[in-house]
Order: structure tokens, then sequence, then C-alpha cells
């Protein structure tokens, strides 16, 4: 790169090029050769900054970062794109996921893009090709939530009574990180409890929830309309978030939603065969242990999700005058 440019054209430039501007129509606005654009939209791709990040450096900061010395790593940034050409013919084979094929990826070279990176970069590839694939799901954009069909235990202490119970599950499904719960039924206020319970756990609130026409959220359900619980799209407005009445899971998402209740099953349900518990407290907080070691398995919330979901609404929400308490961590 024979010069380098001032900050702030580097930030007209990020931004021309969010817009959706060519590199051509960048240059002419800006009257500077197609070529630099082309060099500093590769260079600015090829970094560890989304375009987001860029803009809200200092000038000082971007300066540092694009000198006149800068480089492209040309080598990492080609060996990556042309390893996406392989990722995404396989993009609709049965059980693909990105993860897979980043392992796969960090394993083959010498200096490999972070993971998050690496979504990143298969997005921008593959954003503008009209029919390609997008990533599975935006990351903080919805929370799936269900019932598993097995249910666990507790005991009437005073009457030794076997009670079953059900089990709540809420799962993020960019991160997969998933949330788990056991309550006495699947009536609204136990579902309501436990979805804010979840909401809690994950420290904030995604844009939409999703029920699949679970019979506690839809009053009537319907694959192009269904109708939403009045009580359930209040408390998706107390968070400031809706519910998704325009379908139902994709089978994708189903399999995803069927996947986190199967390994509940391995990772919750198993280590707790021996356990016996007097009530849903005690229950819960075996569930809530297991849960770190879970979600350990699967990629950080704080790389995935947690950056997207918006603050958690302070105070409780409220049913018809009755508080609906959230206790989870």
């Amino acid at each position: 790169m024979a010069y380098t440019l001032d900050p702030m054209d580097l930030k007209q430039i990020i931004t021309l090029h969010i817009g959706g501007l060519s590199n051509r129509e960048i240059g002419e606005l800006l009257g500077i050769s197609r070529n630099t654009v082309n060099n500093y939209i590769r260079l600015f791709k090829a970094g560890e900054h989304t375009f987001d990040d860029l803009l809200k450096m200092d000038n000082h900061r971007l300066k540092e970062l694009f000198t006149f010395h800068t480089t492209i790593n040309n080598n990492r940034y080609d060996e990556l794109m042309g390893y996406f050409d392989k990722v995404n013919q396989t993009r609709n084979h049965p059980g693909f996921t990105f993860q897979f094929h980043y392992e796969e990826y960090r394993l083959q070279v010498r200096n490999p893009y972070s993971y998050t990176q690496f979504l990143e970069h298969y997005k921008r590839k593959y954003a503008k090709i009209k029919g390609s694939m997008k990533l599975e799901h935006e990351a903080g954009k919805e929370v799936y939530i269900d019932f598993a069909g097995k249910k666990l235990e507790i005991i009437d202490k005073e009457t030794g009574e076997i009670i079953p119970v059900e089990v709540f599950v809420a799962l993020l499904p960019n991160s997969q990180y998933t949330y788990v719960e056991a309550c006495l039924s699947q009536k609204r206020e136990d579902m309501i409890h436990c979805m804010g319970n979840a909401l809690s756990y994950y420290g904030g609130v995604p844009k939409a929830i999703i029920s699949d026409n679970l019979k506690t959220a839809v009053t009537r359900a319907s694959k192009h309309e269904p109708e939403i619980n009045r009580t359930f799209k209040d408390f998706a407005h107390h968070y400031g978030c809706v519910i998704n009445p325009t379908r139902s899971y994709s089978p994708q998402d189903k399999a995803l939603v069927e996947n986190a209740v199967n390994l509940a099953y391995q990772r919750i349900y198993y280590p707790l065969r021996n356990f016996t518990f007097f009530s849903l407290t005690d229950l819960n907080r075996e569930i809530l242990k297991l849960l770190g070691p879970y979600n350990d398995l699967l990629f950080q919330l704080d790389i995935l999700d947690k950056g997207l979901i918006a603050t958690l609404a302070t105070g409780d929400f409220i049913d018809k005058g009755e508080a609906v308490l959230i206790t989870g961590a």
C-alpha cells in the first residue's frame, strides 16, 4: 500500500462499505482510487476486528493499526477463504456444524483465526451471494423453549408419595447455551416462572421467544397465525422482547431443541438418577450445579451470544397482581 489514509477516511470507507456501496462508488465519493479502497477493504476483512469495532476506535488507535507499513497476511486469509469453499459444499449435510469445521480448520493451519472471526469471515464471504445460506442463527436473536418428554421426580416427605415433575428447557441456538429447571406443571404460571429464571441465568434478553406452539403460550395453534396467550405477551413486553407467532420450529430448529433435551437426559438426568429430592428447591439446586459443566462443553456464551442479548429488565413480572419471582442464577 503506497500511503496511509487519514483515520476519518478509513471510517468513511467502512461506513460506506457497510451501507452497501461498491468499492468503485466509495472511491468516487471520497476521491480515492478504487485500488486503494480495494486494498483497505481487504485489509479490514483480514484483520481481527469487525467493522463495528473499527468504527468505535479512536483515531489514534485506528492510525496505529493501519499505517503504510501495514500489510495483509495474504496466505492466512487466502487459506481461510479456500477452506470455506469446502465448508459451503457440505452446508446441507445432516449434522453439519460450524464448530466441527472450525476445529478441523484449526488443526490444519499454523496460524488459525479465532472462532468468532471464523464465523465473521464466513458471513462476509457469503452474505452477498444470492441464495447462499446464512449462519444457522443470528447471535442473541432468539431463545427456544420447550418441556422435556421425560420427567424427574420429587418425594413428599410426609406421605412418601412420588411426584413426577416437568422439566423446562431453554436454548440459545447460536451458542447452544441451555437452561434447565424442574417445575410442577406446564401451566402458565410455572412456565413464566421458568422463563424468567432462564433470562436471569442468561443475564439478558433475546429479541424473540420461540415456543413451538406450546399450549401454555399459544391459545390457538395454527401454522400461519397462532394466537399467543395474552399473559405470555405481557411477559415478553415486560422484558422488551417478542413472542414469534409466525412459525413453529423448523426441522432444523426442532433438531437443535431435541438435541438439547437429549443432552439434558445425559448430563443432568443421569447424574441425578441415584439422588432423592424432597422439594423442587433442592432438585433445582442440583440441576443448577450441573448446568455449569454442561454448558462448559459448549462454546462460551460470552463469545457467541452474550454481547448481543439486551439488558435484563429490572423488577419482577406481575401476572394479574401476583409477582412471578425470578430466582435463577
